[in-house]
């Protein structure tokens, strides 16, 4: 069984060596897709009966291991030097210093590297990361899969 949650943060970034307008500046309504597999849980009287995992605990660990660290942050490239050491030094600014090119493909790649450590199968019932989703737009998006080069 697959289940899929879904969440929205917003963030800067810019392609550092793009020839469109992605080179400068900019931010977007991220949404992030993350999907989960295992067995359904099989334990009457537990709250988790009947699910692969409880998608409030998908969220809040989301939440608590990405999406709270990137949701209203810049994401930089630390080779894009003059930008990072730019953002560092404005007081309290919220910037998160990536070894990546912040490129919707990369960011779901890292995502992903990020809750595969997260998500851990505590009730037996298989469970482990399948997909992220990473939309840049509506209608832009990577998925970093399980078992997909990277």
């Amino acid at each position: 069984m697959r289940i899929t949650r879904r969440l929205e943060f917003d963030a800067g970034h810019r392609i550092p060596d793009h020839r469109s307008q992605c080179r400068h500046l900019h931010g977007h309504r991220y949404a992030i897709e993350i999907t989960l597999s295992g067995d359904i849980i099989r334990q009457a009287g537990s709250p988790v009966d009947g699910m692969v995992m409880d998608f409030s605990e998908v969220k809040k660990l989301a939440r608590e291991h990405l999406v709270d660290a990137w949701d209203h942050a810049f994401l930089v490239y630390r080779g894009d030097q003059a930008v990072a050491a730019f953002l560092q030094s404005l007081p309290g600014h919220k910037t998160v210093v990536l070894d990546l090119v912040p490129t919707a493909e990369n960011l779901a790649l890292v995502a992903f590297r990020i809750l595969d450590q997260v998500y851990r199968d505590i009730y037996g019932n298989h469970l482990r990361l399948e997909r992220v989703r990473l939309y840049e737009t509506p209608n832009c998006w990577a998925d970093a899969l399980r078992g997909a080069a990277g």
